[in-house]
């Protein structure tokens, strides 16, 4: 963790949170919910751009993302074309039609690149996240 971080959570719990406590049941709680996937955008976006690494098309897609738990796609499926049209034009993704007239959608370099860098970005952010959490029942 970076050093600004460590120094954040030891003012945190030397200042905000030395009195709180959390029983095991609160941290599981907590941790559930962390794993819920509450549709923010950028998941939103990870999830597809992961999903895309190989090629599908966007009703495949739309059955991988309700396996996820994201919904935000049912009964709304322009939603997700829109985001699909958007990865294209910043040059992530790249479609093509095949001989049954699908169209399949998937990840070319550029957006492989993206993607890694937002999922190291993702792990940090949980890392820190975590520390903080389990360090208010110490």
């Amino acid at each position: 963790m970076e050093e600004r971080l460590k120094n954040l959570k030891k003012l945190m719990d030397q200042r905000t949170f030395k009195d709180v406590t959390f029983t095991e049941k609160h941290r599981t709680n907590i941790f559930e919910k962390m794993n819920q996937g509450n549709e923010r955008e950028e998941d939103i976006q990870l999830a597809v751009m992961q999903l895309l690494v190989h090629a599908k098309t966007g009703y495949e897609l739309t059955i991988h993302l309700r396996g996820r738990g994201i919904r935000k796609f049912e009964n709304n499926e322009g939603e997700l074309y829109t985001l699909l049209h958007s990865l294209e034009q910043s040059g992530c993704l790249r479609s093509n039609w095949d001989a049954t007239d699908g169209k399949f959608y998937e990840l070319n370099e550029r957006g492989k690149k993206r993607l890694k860098k937002a999922e190291n970005q993702q792990t940090k952010q949980q890392v820190v996240f975590r520390e903080l959490v389990e360090g208010w029942h110490d």
